[in-house]
């Protein structure tokens, strides 16, 4: 096996889901660096693929800068390190980012072994566009700073992807029916490829009723439709704005009308600051 860092891509629930090469590079890489470290000797066990004395190295968010020296040092040694995430596409909402980086940087030689994506499987099962689509990765836990991010997100020509903790599965959805309008279609996917799976859908008003005050479990990804942006004439975005101020302020009077248009907010914003002052 060359020398260089591999990426490789776990299963997001059923073992059978990795792939033949995933297993040759685990089979044969001198390191091999796990999210969780753990979850990656029961996929081994599982396949019978043996350590025989090799380092399983944990890497993830709390202790990458210290991890990661050793790491780099294998490689300028002539080793193979294979890295993993604890399910799915490493890089993807992952630790492992910095690492290929900072290979990179060096000029150690980077490769992917691609395989499941919860984000894509996600997609699929849906239902919704898949032409384009945009991941959003996990949202803001503070709910302003989550409801300004939807707001950003709400021209977005496409079908939105995030991952989402399941105790705050109900606000996000109550999040965003607020920001991106609540008839907008979308799909709670949980437990992905596992025993419980689940989809379901609905627009975001109905599924934020559905899921409030429920206790949900396992690992779920929210998917948003496609918004339908109004035609709108600069007279209308007036209009909307002149009523907007009537009773907010100018940043207030601005997010209202962009999560009702689809419009750029900067945009929004600079008209609305204008109209606040009086000028045509």
């Amino acid at each position: 096996m060359a020398p260089g860092l591999y990426l490789v891509a776990v299963p997001i629930g059923t073992a059978r889901d990795i792939t033949l090469r995933a297993l040759d590079i685990l089979r044969t890489a001198d390191v091999i660096a796990a999210e969780d470290t753990r979850s990656m000797r029961r996929l081994m066990e599982i396949h019978g693929v043996q350590a025989s004395g090799r380092p399983i190295v944990s890497y993830h968010d709390h202790n990458g800068e210290r991890a990661r020296p050793g790491l780099l040092k294998a490689l300028s040694e002539g080793k193979s390190v294979a890295y993993a995430s604890e399910a799915g596409m490493p890089m993807v909402a992952d630790p492992g980012f910095d690492l290929a980086r900072a290979a990179r940087a060096e000029g150690y030689y980077v490769t992917a072994a691609p395989g499941a994506s919860a984000a894509l499987t996600a997609l699929l099962l849906s239902g919704l566009p898949t032409e384009r689509f945009f991941f959003g990765g996990f949202l803001p836990t503070a709910a302003g700073k989550r409801l300004t991010a939807l707001r950003e997100l709400s021209a977005v020509p496409g079908s939105l992807i995030f991952y989402e903790s399941p105790r705050r599965i109900a606000a996000t959805l109550a999040a965003a029916a607020e920001a991106l309008g609540g008839t907008r279609e979308a799909a709670v996917c949980r437990e992905l490829t596992k025993k419980f799976e689940e989809v379901r859908k609905g627009t975001l008003a109905e599924l934020a009723t559905q899921l409030d005050g429920e206790t949900v479990k396992g690992e779920v990804v929210l998917v948003i439709g496609k918004g339908d942006l109004p035609n709108l004439s600069e007279i209308d975005v007036e209009s909307l704005l002149r009523e907007a101020l009537k009773d907010g302020s100018v940043r207030d009077a601005a997010d209202r009308v962009a999560a009702e248009t689809g419009l750029k907010r900067r945009d929004v914003y600079q008209r609305a600051l204008a109209l606040s002052r009086g000028e045509d």
